[in-house]
């Protein structure tokens, strides 16, 4: 793993109170030489087939499942459980020595029953844990609706999303259509360290599957971590990247999850730094870097200590901030405010959801001026983004601006500077072009 730091400013002035943002950028290992069969991988799915999957819904999932399956190597796990108000192990996870078997199963799916999400995500981790190696597992719940029996509350089902995690299980979400519940999508995703996936057609939905098989079958780092332990001088950090944390006194830890080869993320961390009355050079904070690397499964760990140099205050005056560092640092904003204008409209607050929209629109205009040359597309894009939510919300479409919103912001944030296995060939984020005509959310896809 290569780890570069870059602060927004080299220096603070003594006895005053300050801020300190931080851009780290961490690429993967490349893929390794061929040297015999790939280590094998497991996949578990996690399928709604509850009534209003019924149709070309269920017939597109089931035609990206059979896909999938094709490209996965004998020697891969793969399960798929099915659910509506009852739990189905349609494909008990384990290698796939009988493909045709399993694309039969698959095939003779139908819909049926309402949607106890809870059962089958839950039934659907305990045959991934059954399975996994020391490779650990991934599994994808699909779903078109709102979980209306079991377990509904986002918050329980992060939680064992996280435990899952823990127990080397990313869980990875794909909401189809617009009635589905983002709240509770979002939790599983986040907790899980995973993907939030939004299709609202089927051919879309089937291109967000095979690229999630495309990452699984490329990583080279698995059960990456970020551990800031602050200096006594430093008051707090946040980290502005929508990422799973835990504090415990002057430690934050944060999980980044998989990389795949040659992968580059790019993190922002804000240190809030009180009044230091010594001159000279200050720790502000070690970063301890750990990940698993693949196929070997060895753990390496990697610390960065950050520092930086208390001046008197006349010299501190003209210090002029890093503007890459502090462009990133208004992207990630946005994606906090769009994450914030999710849960308005999920509550079916529009106008507060506006009002975030609108706020977030100023602050990226001011960026832009300031912004070096290659971060100005970025900013581009979020102006469309940010235009495509306002428009959405102010039409009345909002269920389908809550869901944009949450998983265009859910993957910048956590994936900020990501770029695609060469197989997807990369995202497209723009929205959709007409004007005011209600069209299909922008979202990541194949081009």
């Amino acid at each position: 793993m290569h780890i570069t730091a870059h602060l927004d400013v080299d220096v603070v002035a003594v006895e005053t109170d300050d801020q300190l943002s931080v851009l780290i950028e961490l690429t993967a290992p490349p893929a390794p030489e061929a040297e015999g069969p790939r280590p094998p991988s497991t996949l578990q799915v996690v399928l709604d087939r509850s009534g209003s999957m019924g149709g070309a819904r269920l017939d597109g999932a089931k035609t990206a499942l059979i896909n999938l399956v094709d490209r996965l190597d004998p020697q891969d796990n793969f399960g798929l459980v099915a659910f509506d108000d009852r739990v189905e192990v349609t494909v008990p996870a384990g290698p796939l020595t009988d493909k045709l078997a399993v694309k039969r199963a698959i095939a003779e799916l139908q819909a049926r029953g309402s949607t106890d999400l809870s059962a089958g995500y839950l039934r659907g981790l305990q045959e991934a844990k059954r399975v996994a190696g020391a490779g650990g597992a991934t599994l994808l719940l699909v779903s078109d609706g709102r979980a209306n029996a079991g377990v509904t509350d986002p918050d329980a089902l992060g939680g064992v999303a996280a435990k899952a995690y823990a127990d080397k299980v990313t869980s990875s979400t794909l909401g189809f259509g617009l009635g589905y519940d983002e709240r509770l999508l979002s939790a599983i995703a986040r907790g899980g360290v995973g993907n939030e996936l939004f299709a609202e057609e089927a051919d879309t939905a089937s291109a967000l599957i095979a690229g999630e098989v495309d990452g699984l079958l490329s990583q080279t780092a698995q059960a990456a971590s970020l551990q800031i332990t602050l200096s006594p001088q430093v008051r707090a950090v946040r980290i502005a990247n929508d990422l799973p944390v835990t504090t415990t006194g002057n430690t934050v830890l944060a999980e980044l999850g998989g990389f795949y080869a040659d992968e580059t993320r790019k993190l922002l961390l804000v240190f809030d730094i009180p009044a230091i009355a010594a001159l000279g050079l200050a720790q502000v904070a070690t970063c301890e870097f750990t990940w698993v690397e693949l196929p070997g499964l060895t753990q390496h760990t990697v610390s960065v200590p950050l520092h930086v140099n208390v001046v008197p205050g006349d010299q501190a005056a003209g210090r002029i901030p890093d503007p890459v560092v502090r462009t990133e640092l208004v992207y990630l904003q946005v994606q906090e405010a769009k994450r914030r204008a999710s849960r308005h409209l999920s509550a079916g607050a529009s106008d507060a959801a506006l009002a975030e929209i609108n706020r977030a629109r100023g602050a990226v205009t001011d960026a832009l001026a300031a912004a070096p040359a290659y971060l100005r597309a970025d900013l581009d894009e979020e102006v469309s983004s940010l235009n495509y939510l306002a428009q959405q919300t102010e039409l009345g479409m909002t269920a389908r601006a809550a869901k944009y919103s949450s998983a265009d912001s859910s993957y910048k944030s956590r994936s900020r500077g990501r770029n695609l296995p060469p197989a997807t060939g990369g995202y497209s984020n723009e929205p959709p072009s007409g004007g005011s005509t209600p069209g299909e959310p922008p979202h990541p896809r194949r081009s």
